[in-house]
């Protein structure tokens, strides 16, 4: 038998099981007619047969039970009299009939699968219309419909819809849709807008609209050998005739009866002078509309699904199970900030009424998501507040004295910093501090005047950087700052492990922190190891903090006993994001450079000029001093005619030894990159900063840290590659020194859209304003580091970039959290679960420490 009538004659045996209540399929048995039509054809059943099946089946839904029966009966009869291996349908037999819940009876038929024998029955991979239900032996158990709440049964996964089996369960996996709920809030990423219904007499040329007509006349053909089918229709509308035009849909004739009226949407083409509509998208009027004449939802999609089947599955689910869903926020927040209820906007965001509703749909949910950032942040920070940390006062006197043996005068900004956490030392609560400042603003004196006031307590400090060499610059600095002269420390207290120490002096300072000896150690992951044991760990500085992850700072603190921390960044945080991903830290800004800071002159170059920077280049190093080269990219992996392309991104080993051997032959250049070993690197850095070579060919692995004063030029490769923020990092490489310091930009191409990005590089030295358009330009990835998987996988709707928004829905958490920190009010008793569930897919429930 054929797998069509296979499927139909399981449909007819489920309704006869259930008693024809038409639960057989979601939302009643008519609607599983237009998969199955196209089925037919394809299984090329009689014409007649197929007529019959659909025109009894349209109203099914208004037949009382006992006609139900007579229908589907007289409908198998018929088809075992038609079809030579078709069984006869058995009458319907005596069963135990299950109640339908009170509920039930009064809302949307609930969510059952249709059970199919079929051992055979193939997955439909390219369909007319839509893929076929699969096939599945065992039946599940009967599910009664939830009371108005957020329901249980949205975790059911979405094998559980008709026609969606495991094949099709596997598909859908790929978007990320294994549960009912999943596809809530699988939202739409664009929306096709066929609500402007106009005559066909008014119509233009690339227009996208929807026709109402009357189909006038219609034929399908083959063409080129039999290898195209082109299926053709006059629509009218009165007004005037319009041509549509199918490839290779033969189908679509079925739809084109004379006399019928249909809805046509899609965009207006020409041919030979007339308007046409080539592959619309088509619906009989009567019918419900999803495709056409309304604001439709456009999906993503994957392999071997189609945008017309998965609208269709999502408009089953959205119009069934969103309004079940129980509102987690109060009415007072909702009103005060004039809030669509949530089961209207999931309703709207997929299947939306109007443009208006699309906008009060998406800033409910976007607003919803800010919301529960904020509720978790906030938290968080009560959460570290509420714990107990050892106090350390420091006498004024004692402090300007520490401040009178640095070889410079504190900046307005640093004194205010340093104030800033000598207070925090001294509150008894363990500090959790955002140390952000531009490049060469003084974070590393802020450090070391904390370092000295725990130190001074015979506590003990770490500090850990990204990198050996931004490490070794910190041990330079320390050693400076802290046991030159007088020093608080002497040299043999402070000490480097990174992952190039020997074992031995490993072990070494191992003993020397267990026994209290070394005060402050400085280095890279080495110092998080489980031998890495401490007397009195009291203070962590992590430096770049956005290079690490949580698990990796949490495991430094754990070192001590709720030892005060200090997180430190030369990426200017957006006011957006410091309120948001950044919000159970303590901001602590600095935002003025010493006065003796030389600021870069910075250029665009073309490609064609880039003769220019070589010859700066050559200029400065004649004066004695050093320069950057920065390219994208390591090594070519590319064709040869791709990488003698004009446009080809250009890499640091071949273009190292392009520059050494034909541009700069009478210089030494050094290479660095992110393959190198370590010791590469060391030894690369160390004959630079030693003067060795005079030109560094790198990628942006110098991107933060690196500080060689002698430095003038900064040329960067591809910087259209680059964004603003990492750009500027790149530039606060130059101009540590005295002397005058050139940044010079060579995009890859001449296009005037990313140039003019640059160009905001040349008119400003201002980290946080570049900072600002880096934000709104290429989104929150450059700014939140480890954090953004974290954060950003659950923003759908919220953008970081906007701050009314996010300020809007911080006064609401706040409220919140000042009336009911603990959200255990009955009326924020679905929010506080609601907000659980939303922390808990981060695998960081709201009270964790993720600082």
């Amino acid at each position: 038998m054929k797998p069509s009538l296979v499927k139909l004659q399981k449909f007819f045996k489920l309704e006869a099981e259930r008693g024809y209540d038409n639960r057989a399929v979601l939302g009643g048995l008519s609607r599983m007619l237009d998969p199955w039509e196209a089925e037919a054809r394809q299984d090329n059943l009689p014409e007649e047969l197929i007529s019959a099946v659909l025109s009894r089946l349209r109203d099914y839904n208004r037949l009382s039970p006992a006609s139900r029966q007579e229908v589907l009966q007289g409908l198998w009869s018929r088809i075992h009299s038609e079809v030579e291996d078709a069984p006869p349908l058995p009458e319907k037999t005596p069963i135990e009939e299950k109640p339908i819940p009170e509920v039930a009876k009064e809302e949307a038929a609930p969510i059952h699968k249709v059970e199919i024998e079929s051992k055979s029955q193939p997955e439909v991979k390219e369909e007319p219309a839509e893929p076929a239900p699969e096939t599945k032996k065992e039946t599940p158990p009967e599910e009664a419909v939830p009371e108005k709440s957020t329901p249980a049964a949205l975790n059911a996964p979405v094998t559980v819809l008709p026609g969606v089996g495991p094949k099709h369960g596997k598909t859908l996996e790929k978007l990320g849709l294994e549960t009912l709920e999943d596809m809530l809030y699988f939202f739409p990423r664009r929306y096709d807008d066929y609500s402007q219904l106009k005559p066909i007499n008014r119509l233009e040329y690339g227009e996208q609209v929807t026709v109402i007509g009357t189909v006038q006349s219609a034929s399908n053909r083959k063409v080129r050998n039999g290898r195209v089918n082109i299926t053709e229709g006059i629509i009218s509308d009165g007004t005037g005739n319009i041509r549509a035009t199918w490839f290779n849909q033969p189908w679509i004739a079925k739809k084109l009866r004379n006399g019928t009226q249909v809805v046509l949407s899609g965009k207006i083409d020409q041919y030979l002078g007339r308007l046409t509509m080539n592959s619309p998208e088509i619906e009989q009027i009567e019918q419900q509309n999803l495709h056409t004449n309304r604001i439709v939802p456009v999906y993503p999609l994957t392999a071997n699904i189609t945008q017309r089947w998965l609208r269709r599955l999502m408009h089953r689910v959205v119009t069934y199970w969103a309004p079940k869903i129980a509102d987690p926020l109060p009415e007072d927040v909702r009103s005060e900030n004039n809030l669509m209820d949530l089961s209207n906007a999931i309703l709207q965001v997929h299947f939306p009424d109007s443009k208006d509703q699309i906008q009060a749909a998406r800033y409910r949910l976007a607003f919803e998501e800010i919301l529960y950032l904020q509720l978790g942040m906030l938290g968080q920070k009560r959460a570290w507040q509420e714990r107990s940390a050892r106090v350390f006062e420091v006498p004024q006197d004692w402090l300007d004295a520490q401040v009178a043996r640095l070889p410079f005068s504190l900046t307005s900004a640093q004194q205010k910093a340093v104030a800033e956490v000598r207070s925090d030392l001294a509150s008894g609560h363990p500090m959790n501090r955002l140390l952000q400042g531009d490049v060469g603003s003084g974070k590393t004196v802020v450090a070391a005047l904390g370092i000295a006031m725990v130190v001074r307590h015979s506590s003990q400090a770490a500090l850990m950087a990204p990198t050996s060499i931004l490490a070794e610059q910190h041990y330079t600095s320390m050693k400076e700052l802290l046991s030159a002269g007088n020093g608080i420390l002497a040299e043999h207290q402070i000490r480097l492990m990174i992952g190039a120490t020997p074992e031995a002096e490993k072990q070494e300072i191992r003993q020397g922190l267990a026994a209290g000896e070394i005060k402050l150690i400085i280095g890279t992951h080495a110092l998080i190891e489980d031998p890495v044991t401490f007397a009195d760990l009291q203070l962590t500085i992590i430096d770049e903090q956005h290079r690490f992850g949580v698990e990796q700072r949490a495991a430094l603190r754990a070192k001590g006993d709720n030892p005060h921390l200090i997180v430190m960044t030369a990426t200017p945080i957006p006011r957006s994001l410091a309120l948001t991903v950044y919000g159970d830290l303590d901001l602590l800004v600095m935002d003025e450079m010493p006065p003796d800071r030389q600021v870069v002159d910075t250029h665009i170059l073309l490609p064609r000029e880039r003769e220019r920077g070589y010859s700066l280049i050559r200029n400065q190093v004649a004066e004695g001093h050093q320069v950057f080269i920065i390219y994208p990219l390591v090594e070519q992996t590319r064709s040869v005619d791709e990488i003698n392309s004009a446009a080809a991104t250009k890499a640091a080993v071949d273009e190292h030894q392009r520059l050494q051997s034909e541009v700069f032959p009478e210089l030494q250049l050094g290479l660095m990159h992110g393959r190198l070993k370590a010791d590469e690197k060391e030894q690369a850095m160390e004959q630079f900063r030693d003067g060795e070579t005079q030109v560094m060919v790198s990628t942006s692995v110098v991107e933060v840290g690196v500080d060689i004063p002698n430095a003038t030029v900064m040329l960067i490769e591809g910087a259209n590659r680059f964004g603003l923020a990492q750009l500027h990092q790149f530039r606060g490489r130059v101009g540590r020194g005295s002397a005058k310091a050139y940044c010079l930009l060579i995009p890859e191409t001449e296009d005037s859209a990313e140039n003019e990005r640059l160009s905001a590089m040349v008119t400003t030295n201002d980290g946080f304003k570049l900072a600002e358009i880096d934000l709104d330009q290429r989104g929150p990835g450059d700014f939140l580091g480890t954090r953004q998987s974290g954060y950003t996988k659950q923003l759908q709707m919220a953008s970081l970039t906007d701050l009314q928004l996010i300020e809007k829905a911080q006064q609401s958490a706040k409220k919140l959290f000042h009336q009911d920190p603990d959200l255990s009010l009955p009326e924020n008793r679905e929010l506080a679960a609601t907000l659980a569930h939303f922390w808990g897919q981060n695998g960081q429930p709201p009270q964790a420490d993720i600082s």
